[in-house]
């Protein structure tokens, strides 16, 4: 079995497993008593400390360990706002954050607060001038991640830092995804991760708060972890979770190197295998095991099925392969195809062998799912009428990507300048339509309402 899913969680690191197994025999004791196997716990638990910090880049009582990385998120985001309540209730998020920082958002504005999301360019990427638009006099807090979970899009922390920083507003780093690749650049104010995503533990999340930011701890509060994360600490994992990230570090400029190349080969062979598919995501500014394509008239969670038949572990962001059915916010924010997407995020030590095998199974796949669908072998290949006659598709009732599907099928009936109206009732063909128009190079002409549904507009123009 190939584990392509890194992102959402790596392997635990051998580095992890030995020092986990060691602290369980040494790290039971309560490191807050003054006997002596509570101070060989508290050493313990300094040290790892130090460690973190470390690798973060932060002063050691700057850093609290949490029960996870939301964890360190929620906190964080909730002990800046209450800390500069005085300035204003105003929270600035990117479109394409974390789930655990949107929640966050959400709830703060059911509160009473408001909050601006800033939007991203088709590769995923925000811009410091945008963050330097919405700021406003009673921003309280600006969130951005080091790099995206979905695409792995790299963001300009030190420049929107910067902007914040001129403001006086702190800014809060989702480090998450790239803390495992080396320190977030920039003058942040509040930083957070997950030991999970970097070959730790799970269960062990990491807050750092830069001295001088005003931070008021939400919730009750105890004596451990400078009252920002209540509860006895779990120090074998702490343990694991430090010396887990200061040996990826140090292997990290070799496989940096490594896995840029294996996902170089995955974003330039897969739309020459496959055909209709779209590499998505920032091609330079980018995580180095990342790399996100999607495919038009395929069904992601069929596809997922399928690459798992053929033992290969990888995720999606398509609307089906969550329990919500709502397409991926990420996706969404980009403006790319929500259906068919397939995230590949490569872990440390990833095999030549099994990427050149993923890359010989993939088309098949592909053409396998997409002949189940029904999906046209090549979109316009059927012959143009001499007619200029209106097309409508009536695809109320099925989900994406069948409507799509449809549109594909009839497209090539339309002369160059007709129009094809595509009636649909599945929220994902807002997102599905358009970026079916983006990728096949064709004009959408909006929505507007219908009977039943929406009816989506697209024009022919080539």
């Amino acid at each position: 079995m190939s584990y392509f899913d890194a992102a959402s969680a790596a392997p635990l690191h051998p580095v992890a497993r030995q020092a986990l197994t060691a602290a369980l025999d040494e790290g039971w004791a309560d490191p807050a008593r003054l006997y002596q196997e509570g101070r060989r716990v508290r050493l313990l638990l300094d040290a790892a400390r130090e460690a973190a910090a470390e690798a973060v880049g932060c002063r050691p009582d700057e850093l609290v360990f949490t029960s996870s990385g939301t964890r360190a998120v929620h906190s964080g985001i909730a002990g800046a706002l209450a800390g500069r309540r005085r300035t204003g209730r105003h929270l600035i998020v990117s479109a394409v954050e974390h789930s655990s920082v949107l929640h966050a958002a959400d709830a703060h504005e059911a509160d009473g607060g408001t909050v601006t999301q800033v939007a991203v360019d088709r590769a995923g990427a925000v811009s410091a001038r945008a963050y330097a638009e919405a700021l406003r006099p009673d921003t309280a807090l600006a969130c951005l991640q080091s790099a995206n979970h979905e695409v792995g899009t790299v963001q300009p922390v030190a420049e929107v830092a910067e902007v914040c920083r001129a403001a006086g507003v702190p800014l809060l780093v989702d480090a998450a995804q790239s803390l495992g690749w080396g320190p977030v650049d920039g003058d942040w104010s509040l930083l957070a991760a997950s030991a999970h995503k970097w070959g730790g533990p799970s269960g062990v999340g990491l807050l750092v708060v830069r001295k001088g930011v005003r931070f008021a701890p939400q919730g009750p509060r105890d004596e451990r972890e400078s009252g920002r994360a209540a509860g006895f600490e779990n120090l074998p994992a702490i343990v694991a979770a430090a010396a887990s990230l200061r040996a990826v570090r140090a292997e990290a400029a070799e496989e940096d190197v490594r896995l840029r190349e294996l996902t170089e080969r995955i974003r330039a062979r897969v739309p020459r295998l496959v055909p209709d598919v779209e590499v998505v995501g920032d091609p330079q500014r980018r995580l180095p095991g990342i790399v996100t394509f999607s495919c038009l008239y395929v069904d992601g969670e069929t596809l997922l099925h399928e690459l798992d038949r053929a033992d290969f572990s990888v995720s999606s962001g398509s609307s089906c392969t969550s329990s919500t059915l709502t397409p991926s916010h990420v996706l969404k924010a980009m403006g790319v195809l929500s259906e068919g997407n397939v995230r590949l995020s490569l872990p440390p030590g990833t095999r030549e062998e099994d990427v050149e095998r993923f890359l010989a199974v993939l088309p098949e796949v592909v053409a396998g799912v997409r002949e189940k669908l029904g999906a046209p072998v090549r979109a316009g290949d059927a012959p143009v009428p001499d007619e200029q006659e209106a097309l409508v598709v009536d695809a109320l009732g099925r989900r994406c990507p069948i409507p799509v599907i449809e549109l594909a099928k009839v497209f090539g009936q339309v002369p160059v300048g007709g129009t094809v109206r595509v009636l649909s009732d599945d929220e994902a063909a807002r997102l599905d339509i358009p970026a079916w128009c983006e990728m096949r190079g064709q004009e959408y002409g909006g929505e507007e309402p219908a009977e039943r549904g929406t009816a989506y507009l697209v024009r022919r123009v080539s």
